[in-house]
């Protein structure tokens, strides 16, 4: 993780990525984002259920980046840039986080929170690595697909925070579970008691809240306490027609406390 000196939110990078904000988390917002979307949160407020509320948000989306008109658009580039939304780039998170939709979610959290990618196809080890150059090509390909993404993923950071605080009332951390292969990739900062380091996260990574789901990818698993607020996304939190990844979660790195689990 190298934070950088400038980002959008409302603590520095360097706090953001630190491991004493991930045992006291504080409000991250973006700038703006909050005041933009009040009519959508405004609307959230008087719904109690969850899935209409996940369906509000994205007929938000759709109507304030109009997402749905991509057949009117006269050329093939302009349909494809309203028709990739910010779901094309959660789905394809999925299938490959080392994908140009993985570089520009990526190049998302480093723009807004200040925090670089450690790795991307390859590690990362400085921003004036030729990794770094090669992942910034994936960012600028995979940006320029659609129309507006980063402000789509300021909205969705936003509506799923909300819908956190919501849904986890009083609440400040979820036990997340992540299957790997290779614990020596991991950039250990520290051991700590046994089966216990303190971790150099990538600045976005894959989680799932089903502890047996994390053994299908790995045969380790690590297991943290996430901060509700470095939760960029959640399955679940949309309805299922629109996203089936129930369980997958989207963190936000940095310098994390984890207990390595192995098999058997």
């Amino acid at each position: 993780m190298y934070p950088t000196t400038i980002n959008r939110c409302s603590l520095p990078p360097w706090a953001i990525a630190s491991r004493y904000y991930n045992r006291q988390p504080k409000v991250l917002e973006i700038q703006g984002v909050r005041h933009n979307g009040r009519p959508l949160f405004e609307k959230l407020d008087t719904l109690d259920d969850p899935d209409l509320r996940g369906t509000q948000f994205h007929d938000f989306m759709d109507v304030r980046f109009q997402l749905h008109q991509w057949q009117r658009e006269e050329t093939p580039n302009s349909r494809k840039s309203l028709k990739n939304s910010y779901l094309r780039f959660l789905r394809g998170w999925l299938f490959d986080s080392n994908s140009v939709e993985g570089a520009v979610l990526k190049g998302w959290v480093e723009s807004r929170l200040g925090l670089a990618p450690t790795f991307h196809r390859e590690p990362i080890d400085d921003i004036h690595a030729e990794a770094y150059f090669r992942y910034t090509v994936d960012r600028m390909n995979g940006s320029a697909r659609t129309n507006a993404i980063l402000p789509q993923f300021d909205l969705l950071y936003a509506f799923v925070q909300y819908e956190l605080a919501r849904r986890f009332p009083g609440q400040t951390h979820l036990m997340l579970y992540r299957g790997i292969y290779d614990f020596s990739e991991h950039q250990i900062i520290e051991p700590l008691e046994k089966n216990h380091y303190l971790l150099r996260l990538n600045n976005l990574n894959s989680f799932t809240d089903d502890f047996e789901k994390a053994w299908e990818f790995g045969s380790r698993v690590l297991q943290t306490e996430v901060p509700l607020t470095k939760v960029f996304f959640m399955g679940g939190l949309l309805p299922k027609s629109l996203f089936k990844g129930e369980g997958e979660a989207l963190v936000i790195g940095g310098e994390y406390e984890v207990k390595v689990l192995t098999g058997g």
